[in-house]
């Protein structure tokens, strides 16, 4: 059976899935990035009942491989106290983060072994951008660490169309590395991946109904 088939992807409601959730945070966020020293703090069980955050988990044969978060609406102080370098100047990050519908997608996390297949990450991203899409949201905002060898910033800008506009030395994880700050229109993201068409576009889109598609066009 392909890989393809043998994946699942589900958003976290429930003390299971979230269990799920932190087995794939202990593994790459605490024992091998060292950026947290309790997995437990990065989902918290408040997460579950609350409206402005969505956890995904992907799962290959049933076994969580990749995790997921959306943060709606993040608040503007939580960008002011990095200290933003802006790699264009042209742009004003708190104008940007009032005058659109913002989600913050974060905490984006594959097991080693699974993080060369491109239809697992692209079933995460998937599962949350038709989320974001379905409750009206217009752009991505998130960070990597410039200096992370398993960075997604190469999905992120090559696939996806995320733009770097800024960079900041501190964060809410343990690391010293230098963040890059990159945004997404979603959708200049959709037009792009339409034009150029293929597999992604299809796996991103398949089971959209027209409504959906029309939130992209009009």
């Amino acid at each position: 059976m392909a890989l393809k088939d043998r994946i699942a992807v589900f958003r976290v409601e429930s003390a299971e899935q979230r269990q799920q959730a932190l087995e794939v945070l202990a593994s790459t966020y605490r024992d091998e990035k060292r950026w947290v020293g309790d997995e437990q703090s990065q989902l918290p069980e408040a997460d579950l009942s609350r409206d402005d955050i969505s956890w995904f988990v992907v799962c290959v044969d049933q076994q969580p491989v990749g995790v997921l978060r959306v943060l709606y609406d993040p608040p503007l102080e939580l960008y002011a106290k990095y200290g933003f370098e802006l790699i264009g100047k042209d742009l004003d990050v708190e104008k940007f983060v009032r005058d659109h519908r913002i989600a913050e997608i974060g905490r984006f996390a594959v097991l080693p072994e699974y993080r060369r297949f491109i239809v697992v990450v692209a079933a995460l991203m998937k599962a949350a951008s038709t989320e974001t899409v379905i409750k009206g949201y217009t752009h991505y905002i998130t960070d990597v660490f410039e200096d992370d060898p398993h960075s997604p910033y190469q999905f992120h800008t090559r696939v996806m169309g995320f733009e770097p506009v800024a960079t900041h030395e501190v964060g809410e994880l343990n690391s010293r590395s230098r963040r890059i700050t990159l945004v997404l229109d979603l959708k200049a993201s959709y037009l792009r991946l339409k034009k150029r068409g293929g597999w992604i576009f299809r796996l991103f889109t398949g089971d959209w109904d027209e409504n959906l598609h029309s939130q992209m066009t009009s």
